[in-house]
């Protein structure tokens, strides 16, 4: 028997030793029933009544609050750890044997599973924005603006992936911005009122991937944004038919006079000659890497806003002649010649008496397919004599159409070399039209050429060459924009596959021979 504990349990108990005895002798001796007697057996009665009702009340509420100490647990345990689950998953506090509780170390979170999206098309999915302390670097001797949580190595990094934008940068302060400091870059001309820090705006050729198409190197993607985002420091004509004139843009080294060579500049073309974007990323594609970079750029004080292709100005291409824009005359009978000759083809140099030039042989080839795909007709057919002009053509308005009866005097034009590598040609003027149809495509550009370079025509007989294109292309932002889009985009390149299967049917009807022409 157990001592009690509390101090009412003591009375109950001590009264309960008196009374349980002297009732039991009451009822059990001889002794006459007395009133007193009567009335003291009737307490002990009712006392022990009273205990009984007593501990049969405390019992229910015993039971009653074993049912609830589970709740209360719970909503202890919710309260102090919201998340973790409460379905099972924890197992109960073990006993040990002094009677304390061990609390679980081990927690079981479930995790929810990830949830699946859609795929997308590799560099066409905008990120969301960040800000970014950067600005793009891109030659030595050149100057940007680099913001001071970033480290000279992580600025260099990001040179090439940050497009030059410039504001005024008396807003930087207001804006609470921190502090710039100077260092090489871009498109910043150094001290004076001019002085421009970059803003946020995005740049015009945009990449949402990791990196670059793979057939676009560091050096096109650098000129690229060149072109399309820097600040235009002057204006000066040219002396061409075509109305095209030259960008003076800021990239020069700091003190430079604003002219092309000691600044960049580019060739600014009529918004109709906005297919030299699209033959800059096919020569990219076809990995024939012979037009020079050319981008779209809307330039407010030109056209009235409306977009341009504007190409990189090269100080290195030789001088032409201001007849053909040749840098070696050729007419089409001494071009027919020279295919046959096969000069410089596979390293052997050709005789005297050959009349070779110093252009190898497999870069007609190049131009040939080139040309047919976009149906240039400027370079080897100057007369129109291929196919039916029509009245806006330059052939037709210069009068040349009819000298197609002595088509071996016809000059070609535009063959143009680079000054240290005479080996290679160098397309330019690549204006293509895609409006010419399947029965008035000029052929003339292929007559004579025995070969095709393989990596060209490999790419033309897969099935990836409208994803390349939409790929490239979608670089350009204004380009893309002002073509109406994917939809018009995806017309272009319509036109460009069927010319490309009928130039495939071409070389197996005709037995030419596809060589690797990557010398």
């Amino acid at each position: 028997m157990t001592c009690p504990d509390k101090p009412g349990q003591l009375i109950n108990w001590f009264i309960c030793s008196l009374c349980v005895p002297r009732v039991r002798k009451l009822w059990s001796s001889r002794r006459p029933r007395t009133r007193r007697n009567l009335l003291l057996g009737t307490a002990c009665a009712i006392y022990l009544g009273f205990l009984v009702s007593q501990v049969g009340r405390a019992s229910l509420q015993h039971g009653h609050a074993a049912e609830k100490a589970p709740h209360r647990s719970r909503d202890t345990a919710e309260a102090s750890f919201p998340e973790i689950p409460l379905d099972g998953t924890l197992a109960p506090p073990e006993s040990q044997g002094n009677g304390s509780t061990l609390q679980p170390n081990v927690v079981y979170i479930t995790l929810r599973s990830k949830r699946s999206k859609p795929a997308n098309i590799r560099g066409t999915v905008k990120p969301k924005r960040r800000k970014k302390y950067a600005v793009a670097s891109a030659a030595p001797g050149q100057e940007a603006l680099v913001g001071p949580s970033l480290q000279p190595q992580e600025a260099a990094r990001l040179a090439d992936a940050v497009a030059p934008g410039y504001g005024q940068g008396a807003n930087l302060a207001k804006m609470g911005e921190p502090a710039w400091r100077l260092v090489r870059g871009p498109g910043v001309r150094a001290g004076g009122p001019d002085f421009l820090q970059p803003s946020y705006r995005e740049s015009n050729i945009r990449i949402y991937s990791e990196s670059a198409p793979s057939w676009l190197s560091k050096d096109d993607i650098r000129r690229m944004r060149l072109l399309a985002d820097s600040t235009v420091a002057g204006l000066r004509p040219v002396s061409s038919k075509s109305g095209a004139r030259l960008l003076v843009l800021e990239g020069g080294a700091p003190g430079a006079v604003l002219r092309c060579g000691p600044s960049p500049c580019g060739l600014l073309k009529q918004p109709l000659d906005m297919s030299e974007v699209f033959a800059f990323h096919l020569d990219r594609i076809l990995g024939l890497n012979r037009t020079l970079p050319s981008v779209s750029r809307k330039a407010e004080f030109i056209q009235d806003g409306r977009p341009c292709p504007i190409i990189l100005w090269d100080a290195s291409l030789s001088p032409a002649s201001n007849d053909t824009h040749s840098s070696v005359k050729l007419t089409w009978g001494t071009y027919q010649q020279l295919l046959k000759q096969k000069c410089w083809q596979n390293g052997r140099v050709p005789k005297p008496e050959s009349g070779c030039t110093e252009i190898h042989h497999h870069e007609w080839s190049k131009m040939a397919l080139f040309d047919f795909l976009l149906q240039i007709y400027n370079r080897l057919d100057t007369n129109c004599c291929g196919f039916r002009p029509r009245k806006e053509d330059a052939c037709v308005q210069n009068g040349l159409r009819p000298k197609c009866d002595n088509q071996g005097s016809a000059a070609l034009a535009h063959i143009i070399q680079r000054k240290h590598d005479p080996r290679h040609l160098v397309f330019i003027d690549n204006k293509g039209f895609f409006d010419r149809s399947e029965d008035n495509l000029n052929f003339k550009l292929l007559e004579g050429i025995k070969e095709f370079p393989a990596s060209a025509v490999s790419v033309l007989k897969s099935q990836h060459l409208r994803q390349k294109l939409l790929q490239s292309l979608f670089l350009d932002k204004v380009y893309w924009e002002s073509q109406g889009g994917r939809q018009g985009i995806e017309k272009l390149i319509d036109v460009i596959e069927h010319r490309a299967k009928i130039l495939i049917t071409y070389i197996n009807a005709h037995g030419a021979k596809v060589l690797p022409m990557n010398e």
